[in-house]
């Protein structure tokens, strides 16, 4: 590992602080280093604060002109909701600054950078450039496809069930397991379930770490008819994040009202066949949910909501942790029910498959093959 590795290394690292707190806006460390020692360092730490290479520079415990600038995002070179990264840098004094990846924003990839040369900055890019694409996965896919990372988690036993036929579910998974669950909460703007499993495990669907208060997601339950009830924990609960239910117009209209004087947001999204309104279009959903800067959802439905979501297209990753039981039965649920495919060469293919144990039980991760 040559020295910019290692020090890009650490700046992901530091990016991670980020982690739950920048929605919808990316992951990003910085480090300063002069004369083979670090000294500055910062990251984007809640949306709306100073930017990392901003904080690295006002926290730097030395001189740092002259130095060298690592940062896993290329500088922004416009006013958001914060000034310009790049000009700051140039003030600074910094010299060259190693960049992971550029901006995938087509608008502005690869401005901050020309303003860098343009000062007489040395700049080098795609330094561990693989693994900054997958720090900022939810990102890129928010900024440049305008729509929400749709991340599917399962939990079955060895035999593919998430419940018996009875419908009794908990616990298919261990401790572990489920703590990660929440830590993944933690990171993600939403959290995504359908109306059965709310109103057969009537679920809180905060966020609950062991180690620290966690950060909640807003609430999305999607129920084409608006049978869910007034009094579910999902909409009652205490959080500062707030719940939408996706519905369509079959929804009573004194239904609506109720829920809209609890302060549900409510977004329509029908789905028709045969000129008729059946379900919820999640296409048209996750177009609603990137106006409203939601970039990331959890999609933890059962297995109705979970076969739609793959039919439409709507999923990036899967996350499934596998416990090593077995239920049995015709009538027990699996992950994905709907129909189906009837051929093997028309399945939903998965990419880039890694796997991580939790105990005893095994999480399979990867990414749906385009």
């Amino acid at each position: 590992m040559d020295k910019h590795e290692k020090y890009m290394k650490l700046t992901l690292e530091l990016a991670k602080g980020g982690w739950g707190r920048t929605n919808p806006n990316p992951l990003v460390g910085a480090i300063v280093v002069k004369n083979g020692e670090i000294v500055a360092k910062g990251f984007h730490e809640v949306i709306g604060c100073s930017h990392a290479e901003a904080a690295a520079i006002y926290n730097a415990e030395g001189d740092i002109k002259g130095g060298v600038m690592y940062v896993n995002l290329e500088p922004c070179s416009h006013f958001g909701r914060t000034p310009p990264c790049a000009n700051s840098i140039v003030e600074a004094g910094i010299k060259e600054v190693v960049i992971a990846m550029v901006d995938p924003n087509p608008k502005v990839s690869g401005r901050g950078v020309e303003i860098l040369r343009n000062a007489g900055i040395n700049v080098i890019t795609g330094v561990l450039e693989k693994e900054a694409i997958k720090l900022n996965e939810i990102f890129i896919k928010y900024i440049t496809k305008k729509r929400p990372f749709v991340i599917m988690k399962t939990a079955m036993t060895l035999d593919g069930k998430i419940a018996t036929r009875t419908g009794d579910s908990k616990w298919i998974t261990g401790d572990k397991s489920r703590q990660y669950v929440h830590i993944i909460r933690d990171r993600v703007a939403a959290i995504m379930v359908g109306v059965n499993t709310v109103l057969k495990d009537d679920p809180a669907l905060t966020t609950r770490l062991d180690n620290k208060k966690g950060s909640d997601s807003v609430r999305i339950v999607v129920d084409s008819k608006g049978r869910i009830p007034l009094e579910c924990k999902a909409i009652n609960i205490e959080s500062q994040k707030g719940v939408i239910l996706a519905t369509t117009s079959l929804i009573d209209a004194r239904k609506e009202d109720e829920l809209l004087n609890k302060g549900i947001t409510i977004i329509k999204a029908d789905k028709e066949e045969n000129g008729e309104v059946k379900s919820v279009d999640l296409n048209k959903l996750m177009e609603e949910l990137y106006k409203l800067e939601i970039d990331s959802v959890l999609l933890e439905g059962g297995g109705t909501l979970n076969a739609s979501a793959l039919e439409q297209g709507i999923v990036d990753k899967v996350m499934s942790f596998i416990s090593p039981k077995i239920i049995g039965g015709h009538n027990a649920l699996t992950p994905v029910e709907g129909k189906g495919t009837e051929f093997i060469r028309d399945c939903v293919a998965i990419r880039d498959v890694s796997v991580e144990r939790f105990d005893d039980d095994i999480l399979i991760e990867g990414y749906i093959k385009a």
